[in-house]
């Protein structure tokens, strides 16, 4: 079952974001294990998965796993533009033995209740008996997942676990806190909130390059998570995140998959200046 601080795990990408740099993900992994995470979700929003080709997701999928080596929890975000796809990745990840498959619904068309149970109930299914996850993230995909339509994937699916949600502020986030399900809480700011209110973990786009952070806010100490993740916000999220992990210490290059970007110099600079002036792990 997954528990606790999950890290959403960058992707490793070379060659201007368009091929995966395999040699990287050993030391990534390592990097989140060593900064206590207790496990990460592999080709979310952070991830860029929805930006790369099945194949890739596929083959980034297993590097997490055969990288990971039992030290943590794996889950794939399996989420993808049409039903046959999502289907394809839930089952692939499935059959690589992670601990959870999680779906965001998909992008552009604003699909009603009916569209949209059919499609998560085919992925659930794809992947059973592996536990499935519902991604709630209304900003991204265009719309909510209704309440009713979780209430029906709890009867069609039994390996429906949780979710985890990213919506904003709390009056967005906290009806989804249903009594039976798993929730994990994505947006740093409402963690607090959310374990209070029986959310069982975290899954933070900041845990991608500061672990350690994540980790202890979860178990109730450490600093305010809110000014970090504002000053990584300041620029392309994905490529200071990356950029960060790489000051860090992890062969890490510094490409995204197009439309997003790289920084500028100036930008590095200031990111560089950040790091230096504010050092946030310091503060554990």
């Amino acid at each position: 079952m997954l528990r606790g601080a999950l890290a959403a795990a960058l992707t490793p990408l070379r060659d201007a974001g368009e091929a995966l740099d395999e040699e990287a993900f050993g030391p990534y992994v390592d990097f989140l294990a060593a900064g206590g995470v207790d496990g990460l979700l592999a080709l979310g929003t952070t991830g860029e998965g929805f930006l790369l080709p099945i194949e890739q997701r596929m083959r980034a999928a297993q590097l997490f796993v055969e990288a990971a080596k039992g030290r943590l929890l794996i889950a794939v975000h399996c989420g993808a533009q049409s039903t046959w796809d999502t289907v394809e990745l839930a089952a692939h990840a499935a059959d690589l033995g992670v601990v959870g498959v999680a779906v965001m619904p998909p992008p552009y068309f604003t699909l009603d209740e009916s569209e949209l149970f059919s499609h998560l109930v085919a992925a659930a299914r794809a992947c059973d008996p592996t536990a499935f996850y519902v991604y709630e993230f209304a900003v991204r995909s265009g719309y909510a997942v209704p309440p009713a339509v979780l209430e029906r994937l709890r009867d069609a699916a039994p390996n429906f676990r949780g979710l985890k949600v990213s919506d904003t502020p709390w009056e967005r986030f906290e009806p989804y806190l249903i009594e039976g399900l798993d929730v994990f809480v994505g947006p740093e700011s409402l963690l607090p909130q959310g374990l209070a209110g029986g959310a069982v973990g975290a899954v933070s786009a900041l845990a991608s390059a500061f672990p350690e952070l994540v980790a202890a806010a979860v178990r109730g100490a450490g600093p305010d998570l809110g000014p970090v993740r504002a000053a990584l916000e300041r620029f392309p999220f994905h490529a200071a995140a990356k950029f960060v992990v790489a000051r860090r210490g992890v062969p890490l290059g510094p490409d995204v998959r197009r439309p997003l970007r790289t920084l500028t110099d100036p930008e590095q600079k200031e990111l560089e200046r950040w790091l230096e002036s504010s050092s946030p792990v310091a503060a554990l």
